[in-house]
C-alpha cells in the first residue's frame, strides 16, 4: 500500500523549471539527467523548460544556483510529482 506525504525539504520530487534563454542539452547530465527542451515563439526570447527528478530541495537549489551562475533568469519552478512512501 502506498501513501503520499506532503512536500518537505528532504522529499524526493520531480520539478519543472522554466528559464529565459537557451540552455544546451549537454547540461542534462551535469544537472542529474534532467530533460531540457527549448521553446521559442516568434518575436520573443527563447525559453528553456527543464524537467527532472531531484533527491531533495538541496539538489534543486544546486541546479538553481547553476542557472543563476550561468546568468539565466528563472521564470518559474513547479513541483509536478512527489515520490510515494510505501507503508510496511
Amino acid at each position: 500500500m502506498q501513501t503520499y506525504r506532503g512536500l518537505t525539504v528532504d522529499s524526493p520530487a520531480t520539478y519543472r523549471l522554466r528559464i529565459q534563454g537557451y540552455l544546451a542539452e549537454s547540461w542534462s547530465e551535469y544537472m542529474g539527467g534532467v530533460i531540457i527542451q527549448i521553446q521559442s515563439q516568434p518575436h520573443e526570447p527563447p525559453t528553456t523548460l527543464i524537467t527532472g527528478y531531484f533527491q531533495d530541495q538541496a539538489a534543486l537549489a544546486t541546479a538553481l544556483n547553476l542557472l543563476y551562475d550561468l546568468g539565466l533568469p528563472l521564470l518559474s519552478v513547479e513541483c509536478i510529482g512527489l515520490e510515494p512512501n510505501k507503508l510496511p
